[in-house]
């Protein structure tokens, strides 16, 4: 089916095509055949699809489309709204947004704002209007509060990655501007994945929504391949070292649970003479924006991240990503190795599984619905035990290595405790 049978004008069909061929788009993809048509009839839409299935050009280009037909107005006033978690997101949709439109015959002026950087410039930039907002949720609070834009006249509302936006993380802040965005608009709620909960709160929050949910079969297929190797946790760094220097992989995306982990192994891989950049949500805006695009480059091989990277963060061509310390939930790992595998290139997602990670991996195995057999690589074999069945190991709680964790101590103290006489 061509974008051309999706219901956009025929007055701005051509400069459409123009910047999706620049994008190197050919035909549309399975979430943009189903969300376009819904979205230009007024709809609201909840919209999940795995990571690099076009959900941006999914909202923006109907947005876009609509905006431009509609009488413009002296000055400018915000009249759609995409709120995205993370500023690297939001970075990188009004990049999308400012290609897709570059043809059109009225100009549209799309306005970045996120926190990290200097309000003041953003503000100036905010004083002769904006037709569409792209903001993290607390920085377009900050701007609201300084008088610098208005959401009276937003008639669409977008939210990007929609279930960390709905989550108790940004809850407050989503609620307030919500407060302040007028009671008639549309609502178009993007993610590759929408939790029960979330999606039920999703559910509250729209009119007659039409539920879009594209399946990794459904598109064009998602060439990852899973790979889990069992290793001591104590050992890691170096097998990370050991399997970019014999694989001879170009660049790998590595993430970790905490900004401290980030530095310490980007800092020993430095010390290995691999080009190593951490990346967290404690660096400067600056720091964060040039080692993104030194990773995209090729300039940097390595960048070791915490989840911050795992939401929407477009690296064209990522071959490899590896989660040294496992994701918290299953969710998680969708965003992770949605960063490798898209647009139809290949790639590979490994996870690292040490004896006290092994219960934890096999649950992301169950809800993802995927089973990925165990290796170990010479030289890097654990020598931790891995415990085989934990419905046998009620003493100590379950699933453990040698050694035992603050809860099984915690356990015995109270045991302990119990068995003393009474005085």
């Amino acid at each position: 089916m061509p974008f051309s049978s999706l219901g956009l004008s025929s007055a701005l069909l051509p400069a459409f095509l123009h910047a999706i061929a620049d994008e190197g788009y050919l035909v549309p993809t399975a979430i943009q055949t189903a969300a376009i048509p819904a979205i230009l009839q007024g709809r609201d839409v909840l919209c999940s699809a795995q990571t690099g299935s076009g959900k941006t050009a999914a909202f923006s280009l109907p947005m876009l489309h609509q905006l431009a037909e509609a009488p413009a107005t002296a000055p400018r006033r915000v009249r759609a709204l995409v709120l995205v978690p993370t500023r690297e997101l939001a970075a990188q949709v009004g990049e999308a947004l400012v290609s897709l439109a570059k043809y059109l015959p009225q100009r549209v002026k799309v306005a970045v704002v996120f926190g990290g950087v200097s309000i003041n410039r953003q503000m100036m930039n905010l004083r002769s209007g904006a037709d569409i907002v792209v903001a993290t949720p607390g920085r377009l609070l900050d701007l609201i509060d300084h008088n610098a834009l208005n959401l009276a006249a937003v008639s669409t509302l977008v939210l990007d990655e929609a279930d960390r936006l709905l989550d108790l993380g940004f809850g407050e802040e989503l609620g307030r501007i919500l407060s302040l965005l007028p009671a008639q608009r549309q609502n178009l709620f993007f993610s590759a994945t929408f939790p029960p909960v979330i999606q039920a709160l999703a559910q509250s929050m729209l009119h007659n929504p039409l539920r879009v949910e594209v399946q990794a079969s459904e598109q064009n297929a998602l060439e990852i391949t899973h790979r889990a190797v069992e290793v001591d946790a104590s050992r890691r760094t170096q097998l990370l070292r050991h399997l970019v220097q014999t694989e001879k992989w170009e660049r790998v995306l590595v993430f970790v649970a905490t900004k401290h982990a980030a530095e310490i192994v980007a800092d020993k891989l430095r010390k290995a003479d691999i080009e190593a950049e951490p990346f967290h949500g404690e660096l400067s805006q600056g720091k964060r924006t040039q080692v993104l695009q030194d990773f995209k480059i090729k300039a940097v091989q390595v960048m070791v991240a915490t989840d911050v990277a795992a939401r929407g963060i477009d690296i064209a061509q990522l071959p490899v990503v590896v989660n040294y310390d496992l994701p918290r939930s299953a969710v998680d790992y969708t965003h992770r190795i949605g960063r490798t595998g898209r647009a139809g290139e290949s790639g590979v997602a490994v996870s690292f599984v040490s004896a006290d990670t092994e219960a934890h991996f096999r649950l992301i195995e169950k809800r993802q619905r995927i089973s990925v057999p165990r290796e170990q690589v010479a030289g890097f074999e654990p020598l931790e035990i891995m415990v085989p069945n934990p419905a046998d190991l009620l003493s100590n709680g379950g699933i453990k290595g040698k050694r035992p964790s603050k809860k099984d101590k915690l356990r015995e103290a109270a045991a302990q405790e119990q068995s003393l006489p009474k005085k």
